[in-house]
């Protein structure tokens, strides 16, 4: 590299560093598990700011809380079942399981992604077994890849997930979850895990957080969003995050 080239090269980096220095913190917010009921869905699509809204498939609400949704302007995505290491109760609907073939996996992704609409990424429900295999996240990531403009958020239910990993070796953007806001139900919980949430961003520079369509979480977060830009934080679409 020629000397002007280099200090241009390096004047480049520097300004970018400048102008990612000069961010706020950013937090983006999921609300998972939505489409069994009306009023909750839209309850948690009413928060203020972009919040994003993760829909489970073959749901009997899911498609008009997807409308709702895309129609305020916010992000939709498809909450896609991985099979759990333990789940009680009946299979899910559109759910993959690690003993499907490859075609049948891809038939059950692709009426999974047409059941909600305007979804433009994936999140995992559950999937601390699905999630720790190669093999089927590879399959996963073909799938999303095929569909321009789709991305992927792991929403980390076990520690063993490969999911992002091999979300980035194919090339398809993706994030995980930082925080989950209430794996309790208790107010108290989701305070101090949206405590835990700005710190994180304040460190890092950015968090996800995923929480539910439960009355605690919901009525804390009417409180505590309209907060976070008197904090310095910055509220924005988890399609803003994703790398």
């Amino acid at each position: 590299m020629s000397r002007g080239r280099f200090l241009l090269a390096a004047a480049v980096l520097l300004l970018v560093g400048q102008s990612s220095a000069n961010l706020p913190p950013r937090v983006a917010i999921i609300i998972d598990d939505l489409g069994y009921r009306l009023d909750e869905g839209r309850r948690a699509i009413d928060l203020p700011g972009p919040i994003a809204y993760a829909i489970l498939p073959a749901t009997p609400r899911g498609p008009q809380l997807a409308r709702l949704a895309n129609e305020r302007g916010k992000d939709v995505l498809l909450h896609l079942p991985l099979q759990a290491v333990v789940h009680d109760g009946p299979p899910e609907p559109g759910g993959l399981v690690l003993d499907m073939s490859r075609a049948a996996f891809e038939a059950k992704f692709a009426d999974a992604i047409a059941s909600v609409p305007f979804a433009i990424g994936v999140s995992s429900h559950r999937g601390s077994l699905l999630t720790r295999h190669p093999g089927h996240m590879g399959w996963l990531m073909a799938e999303i890849s095929r569909r321009d403009g789709l991305f992927f958020i792991d929403s980390y239910t076990t520690h063993e997930s490969v999911a992002l990993h091999i979300a980035r070796e194919s090339g398809v953007a993706a994030t995980r979850r930082d925080v989950f806001l209430d794996h309790d139900g208790r107010r108290e919980t989701v305070r101090r895990e949206l405590q835990r949430l700005k710190k994180l961003a304040r460190e890092r520079g950015q968090a996800v957080a995923i929480g539910h369509p439960y009355p605690e979480t919901l009525e804390v977060l009417e409180e505590e969003l309209p907060n976070l830009a008197e904090e310095g934080i910055e509220l924005v679409p988890i399609s803003r995050l994703i790398t």
